[in-house]
Parts: C-alpha cells; sequence; structure tokens
C-alpha cells in the first residue's frame, strides 16, 4: 500500500459494506466553481467565542479556495479591515454587513442576503 493510500484512510475503522468504497470527498472544493450569481452568500454578525469584538461573517461560498482568498482580499480592502479566509467562511474585524452585501451585489453575487 502507498503511503498517500494510508494517509487517506486515516481515522477509518471499519466498514461492514461490501460495496463500500472509499472517497474523498471536499465540499468546498470543486474543480468549476459556481458563477457569482450562482452564489448564494450569508453575511451575518457574530461575537461569539470572540472575547466581545464583533465581526462580520460571509458563509455559503462554493469553489476552490484561490476564489475565496480573492474575494477575501477584495473585501478586505474596500472595507479597509483585516480579516480571514478559511473552510468556505471570509470573517471581517468589525459590523460591515450593509457594505459588504453592496459591495458582493455590485461584484455579481446576486443571491447574497444579510442575516
Amino acid at each position: 500500500m502507498k503511503s498517500e493510500e494510508k494517509r487517506n484512510r486515516e481515522g477509518l475503522v471499519y466498514s461492514t459494506n461490501p460495496n463500500f468504497s472509499l472517497t474523498n470527498d471536499d465540499d468546498n472544493e470543486q474543480s468549476q466553481p459556481l458563477a457569482n450569481r450562482e452564489q448564494a452568500l450569508r453575511v451575518s454578525a457574530d461575537k461569539r467565542n470572540r472575547k466581545g469584538k464583533i465581526v462580520t461573517l460571509i458563509s455559503g461560498f462554493i469553489g476552490p479556495g484561490q476564489e475565496l482568498e480573492a474575494l477575501a482580499r477584495f473585501l478586505k480592502l474596500k472595507c479597509g479591515v483585516g480579516g480571514s479566509a478559511k473552510d468556505g467562511e471570509i470573517v471581517l474585524q468589525g459590523d460591515f454587513r450593509d457594505k459588504v452585501v453592496e459591495l458582493l451585489r455590485q461584484e455579481g453575487y446576486t443571491k447574497s442576503k444579510r442575516i
């Protein structure tokens, strides 16, 4: 067995299903990203587990990590704040929900909504 196959099977205990096949599913990583108008992004504010500081969360992004990073870079630049992007979610420091929704709509993300 190759070392890469072993690495892919870490955490697998046992399967009694005779038709079982090991697959590597990455829901957030797709070869063809969705078009901007098809993305259903949710913009919300959160301050749980953040020492009382409020952040703007943009979630629901489907596509490769490079596209997520590019969108995060654009939003951070336009809002003039810091933030991060990982696991299909963008975090911006501060409450910029209205501004982010407007910027997303200008970029063609028509299904984005404020929560």
